[in-house]
Parts: C-alpha cells; structure tokens; sequence
C-alpha cells in the first residue's frame, strides 16, 4: 500500500488476501488514511479485470520470456501478480500474448523474490520509463 501512495498507483487487491486488512493491524503497521486512498478490492480477478480501465496488460511470472525491462510501458498500464506462493493461474497467462507475460531477471536455480519485491522492481521500471513524473 505504501509503495503505491508513494508512487501515485492504485493497487487493486483480489480476494481471497493471504492477510487481514482491518483498521488495527494496519495502523500498527504505520499506514495512514492517505494510503487507504490508493485500495480497491474485487472478490475475483473476472471482476477486478471488468471494472479496471487499462491500456494493456502486463502478467509477471517466473515462466515469462520478456523481462520486465523491455517493456515499453504505457500510461494506463496495469501490472499483475500472482500469490506469492504459487504464481498466477495457467489460464490466465494462456489468455495473454508472450510479449505480456513478463519476469525479473534471476540466477538460475535461486527462489523468486516476494512479492512485495517484485512489485517495487516493476512498478519503478515503469515509473523510471516516464522519468519519475510527479516525483519530488
């Protein structure tokens, strides 16, 4: 949530969340209403993907070809990621071309960053794309 009230993005979460979003465990953690501006949440990921208004795309998975650097990103792009623990569906990377499925570079045979990792990689190459607009 911080990453994206700091970098001006919406996050969209998809139930069911792996953690509990209620008022006290995220004040404890140091949120505050500003960052609550930037969440919506969708009970499927049908739904989510019907009510957002996206340019394009873009699924990251261990099993892309393309790294999330030659993405030439777009204003309105939409970045997914999957569980932590288990990536996204088959289905869903079926349902996209090969140029959107995107992976961060790794060592081969090491694990996959967490989530909240790969998140702030993507999301600042796309933001560094746009040269950091609306940064201080």
């Amino acid at each position: 949530m911080r990453l994206c009230a700091n970098t001006g993005c919406k996050l969209h979460l998809i139930q069911p969340l792996g953690f509990e979003l209620d008022d006290k465990r995220m004040r404890r953690a140091g949120l505050d209403y500003l960052d609550w501006n930037t969440v919506e949440q969708y009970s499927s990921l049908q739904l989510c993907l019907s009510q957002l208004d996206y340019a394009r795309l873009y699924a990251l998975s261990t099993k892309g070809s393309t790294a999330h650097t030659a993405a030439k990103f777009a204003p309105g792009d939409a970045l997914l990621f999957g569980p932590e623990t288990r990536g996204l569906p088959g289905s869903v990377l079926d349902s996209l071309e090969n140029d959107q499925i995107l992976r961060i570079p790794m060592l081969a045979e090491s694990r996959s960053m967490n989530l909240s990792n790969s998140v702030a990689v993507c999301l600042y190459e796309a933001w560094r794309q746009f040269d950091f607009e609306g940064s201080i």
